[in-house]
C-alpha cells in the first residue's frame, strides 16, 4: 500500500461495471461531463475515481474545511484551471453536493459546464501569471499574445482537458430545486442514475468477501451471503413502513451493506478466538485438576512405601548408635592412655634435646678450625705435595709438620714415611676424610707435644712453606677437635641411650595411637553410616511430609475447584456449542450493528425474531434458539456497570449501549431526553471526556488534541447538518505515514491515536439526516423507553418515601454488581494461574494459596452474593408497592412526549419534568395506608401535569392533551378496549365496497357516516348495528337530529349495550361535530372535571416556579403582545427599572447578546421579543442559555422569550424553559377568568364609585368574552375575523374606571361609543358585526346591569351575575 493513500477494496459486480464504462465513455469524449445520481454511498465516487484512474487522467477534489467559502473555492478553481488550462492535463473535477458550503459554488460550476468561464476568477495580476506560463504553448498554436486571445486559449485547453462529475444526492427538495435553477447540470452531462444495488450485486458482494472466511461448508458460505441479502432488504422495506408509520427517515445504503459484511468478518473472527481461548483456559485448568488427581493417587503410595522405608531406618539407626556409643567408650579410655604416655614421652624428648644441644655446642666450637683446616687442605694440590717431597732435607718445621701428620695417621713419624705418604695420589683426599673420632689419647698425647711449641703455628710455618702451613692448620684442628671430642663423647653416649628409650617408647606411643586411629577410623566408619542412615531417614522423611503437604494441598484444590470443575464442565460445552452456533449468531449480531439503530424496540424484534431468525433456520446456519443481541455482544458486568452509569436499565436502551460501543462507525445518538449525554459524561469521566458542541470557536483545536492523546470527545446537540470539516474524522481516513496512523484535519495532518473515541448526539426527537450522514455515522435512537423511566421514577419515588429503603437498594446493586464483576475477576485469576503453572501445581506452594485464597474469596463472596440478592428481592417487593405510581407517572410523561409532534413548540425536558414529579411527591396529601398515599400521589401528580403542561398548550390542543392523557391512564388500568379506541382515532375505512351493506337511510346519512358505521360493525361488541338502522330507521333518525345526541338515549337494545367509549364511537361515526362534547365528558367522567377547565396563566406563580437557568418562553398567537402583560408583572415584582426589553431582528443579535450578560451580572429581567425573526442567531441564544445552567447568575435574573411556533427554534431552551401560550382560552368561564387576572388589586380599588365599577367591569368581562368566543364559530360568528386583544380590554377598563370617577350619573352613551364604537370598533368593518357588537354593548352596558340583582346578560339558565 503507498504511503498516505487509503485504499479501496471494490467488487466489481455487473451494474458496478455498466456504470464505470459509462462514465469512462463519457469523460474520454471532449468536453464529457457527468451527473452521477445516487443515495450517498452508492459508490458514486469510488466509481468515479476507478473510472479516472483507468483513463490515466488526474482526479481533483476540494477539501472542505469549517472556514471554506467563497474565496477558498474559487482559489481550489484556479489551481483546477493551472492543472488543466495552463499544465495541460486531463483532469477529472469530482464534486459532491455535501461540498456545497455556498450556493455560489454551483452558480460557478454551472458556469464552467456552459461556457468553461467563471466571471471574475482572476484579477489582472493573477492572470498575468496564467498568460506568462502559457505564452511558449501559444506561440506554438500561431496565438497572438493578447489577454482576450491568452484568456479564449486558456479556456479552450481548460474545456478540452477538464471533465467534471457531479455526484448529487435525489433526496430532498435541494436536488430538485437545483437542477430548475442551474440548467447546465442537465444540459451538458451525462446523468446516470445510481439506483438500488440488485439482490444478485448484493450476493455476489457477500460471496466475495466471503472467500477469507472459514466456513463449515460451501452450503452454508451460500447461505451466509443469501441471508445478508435478506437483512439488507428487509432493512430498507422497514424504513420504509418506519417512515409510514412514523414519520422517521432511515436511509439504507451500500455502504451500511459493506459494513454488515466486513463487520461479520471482524466479529466472527473476534467471536471465535474468545470463545476458543475461553474454552481452552477452561480446558486447560481441567487438564491441571485431572492431573493434580492422578497424582494425589501416586503420591498416596509413594507416601505409604516412605513411611515403611522411615521406620526400617529409624530401627538401623538406632542399631548403630548403641555400638557406636560403646566404641566411642573405648576410644575414649585409649585416647587417655596415649594421652598420658604422650606426656612423659614429651618430658623425656625435652630432655634428650638439652643434651643434644649442650653436645652440639661444644662441637660447634671446632668446626671453624675444622672448616679452616679443610678449606686449607682444599688449597693444596699436587704442586704443593710435590714441593714438600722434593726436599731432601725438610726444614724442621715442616718436618714437625709431617711427623705430626704421621702420628695423626697413625704412621711412622718420619720424613722418608711422610715423603711416601706425600706420593700416594690420595693423600689429601684421605686427610680431608679422616676420621676425627678415631683420635686415640696417645696419639692426641702426642699432638699436644707438638702443639705446645711455640713455633707450631700455622703463621711461622707459613713462614717456611705455605703448604705445611695448610697442613699445620689441619693438625691443630685435629687436636682441638680430639680434645672436645673427649669431652663430647660420654655425652652422646648418653644421649643415644636416652635417645634410644626415647624411641623405644615412641614406637609403643605410635602402637597405641595406631590402635587408636584404627579404633576412631572404625567409629568415624560407623557414625559416616550412621549419618548416611539418618539422612535417608530424614530425607524420606522430609520427602514423606512434602508428599504429606502435597496431598494436603491437593485436597484442598482438589475441594476448592471441585465446584468448579462441573461448572467449567458445563461452560466448555457450553462454550463448544456457542462454537457452533456463531455462524449464524455473528450474521445476526453484524446485522443488528450495521442497521438496527435507528429503529424502535418494536421493529427490531419484527426484523430479528419474523425475518432474520427464521431465514437463518430455514437455510440451515446454526444459530442460538434463544438468540438476543445485548446478550451475545454485552457483558454482563458491562452492562451493570453502564446501568449504574446512568444507561436505563430496559432492554432497548442495553441494546443501544452495545451498538453504541462496538459500532465501526462512529455513533450519533437521538437523544432528546439528554439519557444518552448523561451515561457517555460518566462512562467517560475517568478518561478526560472533552464535551464541544459546533457553537465553540475552537471546538477543531480540542478535538485535534483529544486524537493526538487519545482521550474520548463527545458532540452534542448537533442539528440535521454536520460541519463539514468532521468529515475525515467520520470517515476514519487514516493514512499510515512512516509506521505512524495520521488523519488529515482542515489544513494539517495530526497523529491518530487509536484510543480516540467520538460520541454524537443531538436533541432533536425525529431528525432526518441525509443519506450522507447516515453512511458516515451510526445514528442510533435513545429516546427513553416507558420500562427504563418507569424504572427511573421508581427510584425516585422510594427514595422520596422509603429512603433507607432505596438507599439500601443503591448499595446493593452497586454492590451485586460489584460482587459479580469481582466474581468474574476471581475466576479469570484461577483460570490465569491454572493456565501459566509450569509442571505439577503441587510444587508451587505460592499459587496453591493464591488458588486457595481465590477459592475462598471466592466462595465468601458468592454467599453475600446470594443474601444480597435475597434482600434484593425483598426490598424489590417492597418497592413493588410504589409501582402504580411510577407506572402513572411514565404514562404522563410520554403523554407530553408525544405532544411534540402536533407542535414543535411542545418540547418537554425529562430533567423538568422529574423535578415536577418530586415536586408531586412533596406536595401531595399523606397517608400511612400505601394505597392511599399511591392514590393521593398519583391524582396531585395527574393534575399537577395537566396544569403545568396546559400553560404552554394552545387552546386548541388542550382538549386533545386531557384526552390523551385519559386515554393512556384507562389503557395502562385495562379499561381501554383498544380495537374500539383505534376505531374512535381512525374511523372505518372501507377497501372492498362490493361486499359493503347498501346505505338504508341515504337520505340522512352520507356515505363517509355509512363507511364508519359498517366498518363499526365488525367490531365485536357493535355486529348487528348496520341491521338495526334498518329495523329503527325514525328512532335512528330522531337520534341523529338531536342537538346533544352524546346524550340522548340510543335506538333499541343499544342504549344498554354501549359502554361510555362504544357511545362515543356511534357518535364519532355519524355525528363527528359532537366528538369534542363526548371527550370532554369521557374525561370528565373517568379524570373530573378540572382535567377540561384549563387553568388560567398566573404570570406571578410562573416566576415563583422559574429560577435564573429558566428561560421562560411566550408562544406567541396572532394578534397577541404579552408585552404589557409582562411590563406589569416587571413593576408588581419591583423589577420595572431592571426591565429591559429588545424585539430581535436584523442586526439585533449584539445588543441581545450584551443584554444578557449584563442581565446575569447585575440582575435585570431581559424580553427577547420574536425570536422567530432572528433564526440564525438561535444557536447562539442556546449556547447562552447553555452557560446559565453552569454559571451562577445574579438571583433576581430573569431570560424572557417570545417567539411564534418554529421548527428550527431550538429543543435545548424550550425543554430547559417554561413555555406560555398567550391565546385567550377557550370558554366563558376561562377567559372571564383571565381577565380577571390582568386587572390589579390596585386597579380594582381605586374607582371612586366601586359598585358601579365592580358590576360594568364584569360586564365589560362578559362582554369582551362573548366576542372571541364567538370567533371559534367562523362565519357564524362574525363575518370577518378580527383580532381583538387584551389591549382593547386594558384601554376599555381604564375608560370605565376614568369616565365613572369624573361623572356623577353614568355616562353611558360616552362609555358605549367609546369601547364598542372606538375600541373594539376599530377592528370592525363589516356592518352587520357592527351592529352585533352595538346589540351585546347595549343589553351589558345598561341601567339594568346596576341596578337588578341577579340581572341576566342571557337567556340561558346556567350563566347569570351575582
Amino acid at each position: 500500500m503507498t504511503p498516505g493513500v487509503i485504499s479501496m477494496d471494490l467488487v466489481l459486480f455487473r451494474d458496478a461495471i455498466e456504470h464505470i464504462s459509462r462514465v469512462i465513455r463519457v469523460i474520454r469524449q471532449p468536453r464529457g461531463n457527468m451527473l452521477l445520481v445516487g443515495i450517498g454511498g452508492s459508490g458514486r465516487q469510488s466509481l468515479a475515481r476507478l473510472a479516472t484512474m483507468v483513463c490515466n487522467y488526474k482526479c481533483f477534489q476540494i477539501e472542505v474545511t469549517r472556514h471554506y467559502r467563497k474565496v477558498e473555492f474559487r482559489e481550489d478553481l484556479r489551481k483546477l484551471y493551472w492543472l488543466a488550462g495552463v499544465e495541460n492535463k486531463h483532469t477529472v473535477f469530482l464534486f459532491t453536493d455535501t461540498q456545497v458550503v455556498e450556493e455560489s459554488f454551483l452558480e460557478d460550476i454551472n458556469n464552467m459546464l456552459s461556457s468553461g468561464e467563471v466571471p471574475n476568477l482572476y484579477k489582472p495580476e493573477e492572470f498575468e501569471e496564467v498568460r506568462s506560463a502559457l505564452g511558449d504553448s501559444a506561440r506554438q498554436e500561431g496565438i497572438a499574445d493578447t489577454p482576450e486571445n491568452m484568456f479564449t486559449f486558456l479556456i479552450d485547453r481548460l474545456r478540452a482537458n477538464l471533465h467534471i462529475v457531479l455526484c448529487m444526492s435525489p433526496v430532498g427538495d435541494p436536488f430538485r430545486n437545483r437542477l430548475r435553477m442551474y440548467p447546465a447540470f442537465v444540459n451538458c452531462t451525462t446523468i446516470d442514475w445510481f439506483s438500488e444495488w440488485p439482490s444478485d450485486a448484493l450476493f455476489e458482494v457477500a460471496d466475495k468477501f466471503l472467500d477469507t472466511i472459514e466456513l463449515p461448508t460451501e452450503e452454508v458460505k451460500s447461505s451466509v451471503a443469501q441471508v445478508f441479502v435478506v437483512i439488507h432488504n428487509s432493512v430498507a422495506d422497514y424504513s420504509s413502513k418506519m417512515l409510514l408509520e412514523m414519520k422517521r427517515h432511515n436511509y439504507v445504503t451500500p455502504t451500511n451493506y459493506l459494513e454488515l459484511v466486513s463487520g461479520y468478518k471482524l466479529l466472527l473472527s473476534e467471536k471465535r478466538k474468545e470463545i476458543g481461548d475461553a474454552a481452552n483456559k477452561l480446558r486447560n485448568g481441567l487438564f491441571k485438576i485431572d492431573d493434580t488427581r492422578s497424582k494425589v493417587e501416586v503420591m498416596s503410595v509413594e507416601l505409604e512405601e516412605a513411611k515403611v522405608k522411615v521406620a526400617q531406618f529409624q530401627r538401623q539407626c538406632e542399631e548403630y548408635l548403641v555400638t557406636l556409643v560403646q566404641q566411642k567408650r573405648e576410644a575414649d579410655e585409649q585416647q587417655k592412655s596415649v594421652a598420658a604416655r604422650s606426656e612423659k614421652i614429651g618430658i623425656e624428648e625435652l630432655k634428650c634435646k638439652v643434651i643434644a644441644e649442650g653436645a652440639q655446642q661444644e662441637l660447634d666450637e671446632t668446626i671453624p678450625a675444622l672448616e679452616e683446616a679443610m678449606r686449607a687442605l682444599e688449597s693444596l694440590n699436587k704442586k704443593d705435595m710435590t714441593e714438600i717431597k722434593s726436599y731432601g732435607r725438610p726444614p724442621a718445621l715442616v718436618e714437625k709438620v709431617l711427623e705430626a701428620v704421621m702420628i695423626l695417621r697413625g704412621s711412622e713419624p718420619t720424613w722418608a714415611e711422610a715423603k711416601r705418604q706425600l706420593g700416594e695420589s690420595n693423600f689429601l683426599a684421605q686427610l680431608s676424610n679422616f676420621d676425627k673420632d678415631s683420635i686415640t689419647d696417645r696419639i692426641l698425647k702426642k699432638i699436644d707435644g707438638y702443639c705446645a711449641n711455640p713455633d707450631f703455628d700455622p703463621d711461622i710455618i707459613g713462614r717456611v712453606s705455605s703448604a705445611a702451613k695448610s697442613l699445620c692448620m689441619w693438625v691443630r684442628a685435629m687436636d682441638k677437635y680430639g680434645h672436645i671430642y673427649r669431652v663430647v663423647e660420654p655425652k652422646r653416649q648418653k644421649l643415644e641411650g636416652a635417645t634410644s628409650q626415647l624411641n623405644e617408647k615412641q614406637a609403643t606411643l605410635a602402637a597405641a595411637k595406631a590402635k587408636l586411629k584404627e579404633v576412631t577410623d572404625k567409629m568415624e566408619d560407623l557414625k559416616k553410616q550412621y549419618d548416611e542412615k539418618l539422612a535417608m531417614k530424614d530425607e524420606l522423611r522430609r520427602k514423606a511430609e512434602q508428599t504429606e503437604l502435597k496431598l494436603d494441598r491437593a485436597g484442598k484444590l482438589v475441594e476448592g475447584l471441585a465446584a468448579e470443575k462441573g461448572r467449567w464442565e458445563a461452560s466448555v460445552e457450553k462454550l463448544e456449542e456457542q462454537m457452533h452456533y456463531l455462524v449464524g449468531d455473528c450474521l445476526v449480531a453484524a446485522g443488528f450493528l450495521s442497521y438496527m439503530g435507528p429503529f424502535l424496540s418494536n421493529y427490531r424484534e419484527e426484523l430479528v425474531n419474523a425475518i432474520w431468525l427464521e431465514q437463518i433456520r430455514k437455510l440451515g446456519i446454526p444459530c442460538s434458539p434463544g438468540f438476543t443481541f445485548a446478550e451475545f455482544l454485552g457483558k454482563p458486568t458491562t452492562v451493570r456497570d453502564w446501568i449504574i452509569q446512568g444507561l436505563p436499565s430496559d432492554g432497548f436502551s442495553t441494546e443501544n449501549g452495545v451498538i453504541v460501543c462496538r459500532c465501526s462507525r462512529w455513533p450519533l445518538m437521538v437523544d432528546p431526553q439528554g439519557q444518552a449525554i448523561k451515561w457517555i459524561r460518566n462512562m467517560e469521566a475517568d478518561r478526560g471526556l472533552k464535551v464541544i458542541d459546533l457553537q465553540q470557536l475552537d471546538y477543531l483545536r480540542t478535538l485535534e488534541n483529544a486524537i493526538q492523546f487519545g482521550t474520548p470527545v463527545l458532540l452534542q446537540n448537533v442539528q440535521e447538518e454536520l460541519d463539514p470539516s468532521l468529515a475525515p474524522v467520520l470517515n476514519k481516513s487514516i493514512i499510515k505515514q512512516g509506521g505512524r496512523l495520521m488523519i488529515k484535519l482542515g489544513d494539517k495532518e495530526i497523529e491518530y491515536n487509536p484510543e480516540f473515541k467520538f460520541y454524537i448526539t443531538t436533541k432533536l426527537s425525529n431528525p432526518h439526516y441525509t443519506p450522507e450522514v447516515s453512511t458516515k455515522t451510526t445514528i442510533t435512537n435513545f429516546a427513553v423507553k416507558e420500562q427504563g423511566l418507569e424504572a427511573q421514577l421508581l427510584g425516585i419515588v422510594v427514595r422520596k418515601e422509603r429512603p433507607e429503603l432505596e438507599e439500601q437498594k443503591d448499595s446493593l446493586v452497586i454492590n451485586i454488581a460489584a460482587s459479580k464483576k469481582k466474581l468474574v475477576e476471581l475466576e479469570d485469576e484461577i483460570l490465569r494461574l491454572l493456565n501459566e503453572a509450569q509442571g505439577s501445581l503441587l510444587d508451587d506452594e505460592s499459587l496453591v494459596n493464591t488458588l486457595q485464597v481465590s477459592k475462598t474469596t471466592s466462595t465468601d463472596i458468592e454467599e453475600q452474593l446470594v443474601i444480597s440478592e435475597e434482600t434484593e428481592i425483598k426490598i424489590d417487593a417492597a418497592r413493588e408497592g410504589y409501582r402504580a405510581c411510577a407506572q402513572r407517572a411514565s404514562i404522563l410523561f410520554f403523554v407530553l412526549n408525544d405532544m411534540g409532534r402536533i407542535d414543535p413548540m411542545y418540547q418537554f425536558s425529562l430533567d423538568a419534568y422529574i423535578d415536577l414529579f418530586n415536586l408531586s411527591i412533596e406536595k401531595s396529601q399523606r397517608s400511612n395506608k400505601l394505597e392511599e398515599r399511591i392514590q393521593f400521589l398519583n391524582d396531585y401528580h395527574t393534575y399537577a401535569v395537566y396544569r403545568y403542561t396546559c400553560r404552554g398548550l394552545f387552546e386548541r390542543h388542550k382538549l386533545l392533551f386531557s384526552f390523551q392523557m385519559c386515554a393512556k391512564i384507562m389503557e395502562a388500568l385495562g379499561k381501554l378496549n383498544m380495537d374500539e379506541y383505534n376505531f374512535f382515532l381512525r374511523g372505518g375505512v372501507v377497501l372492498d365496497r362490493d361486499e359493503q351493506m347498501d346505505n338504508p337511510c341515504p337520505g340522512w346519512i352520507v356515505n363517509s357516516s355509512w363507511d364508519n358505521i359498517t366498518e363499526l360493525d365488525k367490531l365485536t361488541n357493535f355486529h348487528g348495528i348496520t341491521a338495526s338502522f334498518e329495523q329503527y330507521p325514525r328512532d335512528w333518525n330522531g337520534w341523529f337530529t338531536s342537538s346533544e345526541p352524546e346524550t340522548a338515549s340510543l335506538p333499541g337494545e343499544w342504549e344498554n349495550q354501549c359502554n361510555e367509549l362504544q357511545r362515543m364511537l356511534v357518535v364519532r361515526s355519524l355525528r363527528p361535530d359532537r366528538v369534542s362534547f363526548c371527550a370532554s365528558s369521557f374525561i370528565v367522567n373517568n379524570l373530573g372535571s378540572k382535567f377540561v377547565e384549563p387553568p388560567v396563566l398566573d404570570m406571578n406563580a410562573v416566576v415563583e416556579d422559574s429560577s435564573t437557568k429558566t428561560p421562560l418562553i411566550f408562544v406567541l398567537s396572532t394578534g397577541v403582545d404579552p408585552t404589557s402583560g409582562l411590563l406589569q408583572l416587571a413593576e408588581n415584582s419591583g423589577m420595572a427599572n431592571r426591565f429591559h426589553a429588545l424585539s430581535l431582528g436584523q442586526g439585533q443579535a449584539p445588543i441581545a447578546t450584551r443584554m444578557i450578560k449584563e442581565g446575569v451580572r447585575e440582575g435585570k429581567w431581559v424580553y427577547l421579543a420574536n425570536c422567530h425573526l432572528s433564526l440564525s442567531w438561535m444557536p447562539q441564544l442556546d449556547k447562552l442559555v447553555e452557560q446559565l445552567q453552569v454559571e451562577q447568575p445574579h438571583p433576581d435574573f430573569r431570560l424572557w422569550l417570545s417567539s411564534s411556533p418554529n421548527p428550527e427554534f431550538p429543543i435545548s431552551i424550550l425543554q430547559a424553559g417554561i413555555k406560555m401560550t398567550t391565546e385567550p382560552p377557550k370558554g366563558l368561564r376561562a377567559n372571564l377568568k383571565r381577565l380577571y387576572q390582568l386587572v390589579t388589586d390596585q386597579q380594582f380599588s381605586q374607582c371612586k364609585k366601586p359598585e358601579k365599577y365592580k358590576k360594568l367591569l364584569f360586564s365589560l368581562c362578559f362582554f369582551h368574552s362573548i366576542l372571541l368566543e364567538r370567533r371559534k364559530f367562523l362565519q357564524l360568528g362574525w363575518n370577518i375575523p378580527y383580532g381583538f386583544n387584551d389591549s382593547d380590554f386594558e384601554v376599555s377598563e381604564n375608560l370605565l374606571s376614568i369616565y365613572l370617577d369624573e361623572y356623577e350619573d353614568t355616562p353611558w352613551e360616552a362609555l358605549k361609543f367609546l369601547i364598542a364604537g372606538v375600541n373594539y370598533g376599530g377592528h370592525v368593518t363589516d356592518d352587520f358585526d357592527r351592529r352585533l357588537l352595538n346589540s351585546y354593548i347595549n343589553q351589558m352596558f345598561s341601567e339594568e346591569a346596576i341596578s337588578t340583582a341577579f340581572f341576566k346578560y342571557t337567556n340561558c339558565n346556567t350563566v347569570r351575575y351575582r
